[in-house]
C-alpha cells in the first residue's frame, strides 16, 4: 500500500470510530429510565403510567380530555393480548406504559412487557412456583413497581422480583416471607423514595403483617414495620446487618394473651404516599383467627390504616376502623389523598378518604388521623350503627356479633350462634380502586350489597393451616342487583348517583377531566360513565370479567385506554350464594387496549 493509501485509510478509520461513538452515544441519551420525579409527578405526566393508583396519592384521575362525553362514543379497540396457556383465573393486573412500553403482571406471577402502541409481545418473565403455595382468593396478581431501569413485582410464593424492562432479565430477587407458613404477594409495590414498599399475604394463615422497604436497585431491606402491636420493627445498615427499631405499640396493651405473636393484619394491599405530608399510607387486613372471642382487646394494628414515615419505618399515626373485628372487615382498602372543604369551619383540611370494607366511608386528617366524617355508602349495616366523631369508635351492635361457642350451644365449643350481618365479609368494597375527581370532588365507589351467615367455632393455631375459627355463608341482599358504582360526596355523605349491576362489581375505577368514569363488570363490559350525571355512555364486550382497574395515558397525540380482563378471584372461591347466582361467568386472560376511530 502506498504513502498516499495508507494517509487516506486512516482518515475513513477515524470516521467509522466516531460514527460509532455517535450512535452509541445516541442509544444512551434515548434510553429512558423512571426517575423518583417520574414518580413523584405521575398524576400529571399523561404520557405515561408508573404507579400503581395513576400517582402516589391513588386517586386514579388523569387530566386528559381527549377521550370525553362527546368523543367516546368513537371509541375502539386499538389491539388485544392474550396471556395465553392454561393459566386463566382471575386477572387484577393494572398496567404500567413508559417509554411506549407496557408491563402488565398475569395470573400465576407472570409478567410481559409489550409495545404500548402495537401490543406486540417484547418479552415474558414467568416465575417458578414451587408446590405448596396458600394464596386465599386466587392465584392473581395486582401488578407491577417501575424505578430506574427496572420493574419490580411478587410472586405467589412470597417473593420480590426485579427485571431489566427492557430485557426481562433478572437483576435481583429477594425474600419476603416464608411460603410454607402461609405468606404470599398479590399486591403491586410501590416505590417511595428510591425504595420499593411492600407488604404481605396470608392472614387467614395466622401470619405476622409487615410493612418492608427495600432499596430499589439492589433488593436490599432499609426496614421492616410489623402491623401486629407487640412486634419489634428492624432497620438494616449498608451491610445488611439489622438493629431494633422499636416495638409496634405496646406488648399487650390491646393483646393479652399470646395470639398477637400469630396476629394476621396483613397489609395486602399496595401503599400509597403523600408528598405533601411525606407519610407511608397503607391498610391493615383481618386479625388471626378470625373467632374474636380468642382475642379480647382492639387488637391493633389490624383492619387499620397506618402513616409511616418513610425515612424512619416507625408509624406516625393510626386509625382502626373495626376495633376487635369479628366479622374479617379487612382494613386495606386504598386512602386516597385529596382536600377537604370541611364545613364546620370553611377551611381546606388535607385530608384522606377511605371506603371501608365495614361498609363506611371514612375521612380522616391524613396529618394525624383524626376522623372528620363517616357515613354509610352501602344501603345495609348491621355490625354498627355509626361512629362516635368525638372518640373515632364505632357504635357497635353487640348481637350481630357472632355467637361464642365456649359459652353457647351447651357449652360444648362446637358452635357459637349464628348471626346475620351485613355487610359480608368479602365488604361494602373489597380490593377493587375507587377513584377521586378534584374536578367533581366525588368519590365513584364500587359498592357491593350483601350480607352473611356467620358463627364461630373452636380453632387453634398450626403452622401452614387455615386459622379461622369461622363458618359463613354469602346471600345477596336484593334480586335484581349485587354491585353498584357509586358517586359519593365525601362532605355531605350523599350518594350522588348510582349505576346497578347485576353481578357483584370486583374491578377498579377511573376517572378523567374528560368527565368520565371508567369501570368493569363481571359480566365482561368495560364501562364509561358521565362524572357528573351517572349516565351511562360507552360499552365494550371483552370477552370474560373485567376485575381490574382500567389505565389511561397518551401517545403521539392519541389517548389511550387499557383494562385488563379475565374472571376470577375471591367472589367465585368465597362466595357463597353468590357464587352460584354468577356461576355461568367464564374466565379469560387478556389486556384490551382502545383509542379513538379516526374517520
Amino acid at each position: 500500500m502506498s504513502t498516499r493509501s495508507r494517509m487516506s485509510a486512516a482518515p475513513r478509520r477515524l470516521s467509522v470510530i466516531a460514527g460509532a461513538l455517535l450512535v452509541l452515544g445516541a442509544t444512551q441519551a434515548t434510553a429512558k429510565e423512571v426517575t423518583n420525579d417520574d414518580i413523584v409527578n405521575d398524576a400529571t405526566i399523561t404520557t405515561q403510567v408508573v404507579t400503581h393508583g395513576l400517582g402516589t396519592k391513588g386517586q386514579r384521575y388523569s387530566p386528559l380530555t381527549q377521550v370525553n362525553t362527546e368523543t367516546v362514543k368513537d371509541l375502539v379497540p386499538a389491539w388485544s393480548f392474550s396471556f395465553g396457556g392454561e393459566k386463566q383465573r382471575g386477572q387484577q393486573s393494572q398496567p404500567l406504559i413508559f417509554d411506549g412500553k407496557m408491563y402488565v403482571t398475569a395470573s400465576y406471577s407472570r409478567l410481559f412487557a409489550l409495545d404500548a402502541k402495537t401490543g406486540e409481545k417484547l418479552w415474558k418473565y414467568e416465575a417458578r412456583l414451587p408446590d405448596g403455595i396458600m394464596p386465599c382468593c386466587d392465584v392473581i396478581n395486582r401488578g407491577a413497581a417501575i424505578y430506574d431501569n427496572l420493574v419490580i413485582f411478587g410472586t405467589l410464593d412470597a417473593k420480590l422480583v426485579a427485571l431489566d424492562k427492557d430485557t426481562g432479565k433478572v437483576v435481583w430477587r429477594e425474600t419476603i416471607e416464608d411460603y410454607k407458613a402461609g405468606y404470599s404477594f398479590t399486591a403491586a409495590p410501590q416505590i417511595v423514595k428510591g425504595m420499593v414498599i411492600t407488604g404481605n399475604s396470608g392472614g387467614e394463615f395466622g401470619v405476622v403483617g409487615r410493612v418492608d422497604a427495600r432499596d430499589a436497585k439492589t433488593g436490599k431491606l432499609i426496614w421492616t414495620r410489623p402491623t401486629v402491636e407487640g412486634h419489634m420493627g428492624q432497620k438494616f445498615d449498608k451491610d445488611g446487618k439489622p438493629s431494633d427499631n422499636g416495638i409496634s405499640g405496646k406488648t399487650n396493651a390491646t393483646w393479652p394473651g399470646d395470639l398477637w405473636k400469630t396476629g394476621g393484619a396483613a397489609p395486602w394491599q399496595a401503599a400509597y404516599y403523600d408528598p405533601d405530608t411525606d407519610l407511608i399510607y397503607i391498610g391493615t387486613g383481618n386479625p388471626s383467627p378470625w373467632n374474636s372471642w380468642l382475642r379480647p382487646g382492639d387488637n391493633l394494628y389490624s383492619s387499620s390504616t397506618i402513616a409511616i414515615n418513610p425515612d424512619t419505618g416507625k408509624i406516625v399515626w393510626h386509625f382502626q376502623g373495626t376495633p376487635h373485628d369479628g366479622w374479617d372487615f379487612d382494613g386495606v382498602n386504598e386512602f386516597i389523598s385529596f382536600e377537604y372543604n370541611d364545613p364546620k369551619t370553611g377551611k381546606m383540611v388535607k385530608a384522606g378518604g377511605k371506603a371501608d370494607r365495614n361498609g363506611f366511608f371514612l375521612v380522616n386528617d391524613r396529618t394525624n388521623g383524626k376522623l372528620i366524617n363517616a357515613f354509610p355508602f352501602v344501603s345495609r349495616i348491621d355490625w354498627a350503627k355509626g361512629y362516635d366523631l368525638k372518640t373515632g369508635r364505632p357504635m357497635y351492635n353487640d348481637d350481630k356479633r357472632p355467637g361464642n361457642p365456649f359459652t353457647e350451644g351447651g357449652g360444648d365449643g362446637q358452635k357459637g350462634e349464628v348471626v346475620f350481618a351485613a355487610p359480608s365479609f368479602l365488604g361494602g368494597k373489597n380490593q377493587m380502586p375507587m377513584a377521586f375527581s378534584p374536578k367533581t370532588g366525588l368519590f365513584y365507589v364500587p359498592a357491593n350489597e350483601w350480607g352473611m351467615d356467620i358463627w364461630n367455632e373452636p380453632v387453634s393455631y398450626k403452622r401452614g393451616a387455615a386459622y379461622l375459627g369461622a363458618g359463613f355463608t354469602i346471600k345477596p341482599l336484593y334480586e335484581d342487583y349485587i354491585g353498584s358504582l357509586r358517586a359519593v360526596d365525601p362532605v355531605s355523605g350523599k350518594i350522588v348517583w348510582e349505576v346497578k349491576n347485576s353481578a357483584p362489581l370486583w374491578g377498579g375505577v377511573m376517572t378523567t377531566a374528560g368527565n368520565l368514569v371508567f369501570y368493569g363488570t363481571p359480566e365482561g363490559y368495560l364501562k364509561a360513565i358521565n362524572a357528573t350525571t351517572g349516565e351511562e355512555v360507552w360499552q365494550f364486550q371483552t370477552g370474560s370479567g373485567v376485575i381490574a382497574p382500567p389505565v389511561t395515558w397518551e401517545e403521539n397525540g392519541e389517548q389511550y385506554i387499557a383494562v385488563v380482563s379475565g374472571w376470577g378471584g375471591a367472589v367465585p372461591l368465597w362466595g357463597g350464594d353468590v357464587a352460584r347466582r354468577i356461576n355461568t361467568l367464564e374466565q379469560g386472560g387478556s389486556v384490551w387496549v382502545f383509542k379513538l376511530h379516526k374517520s
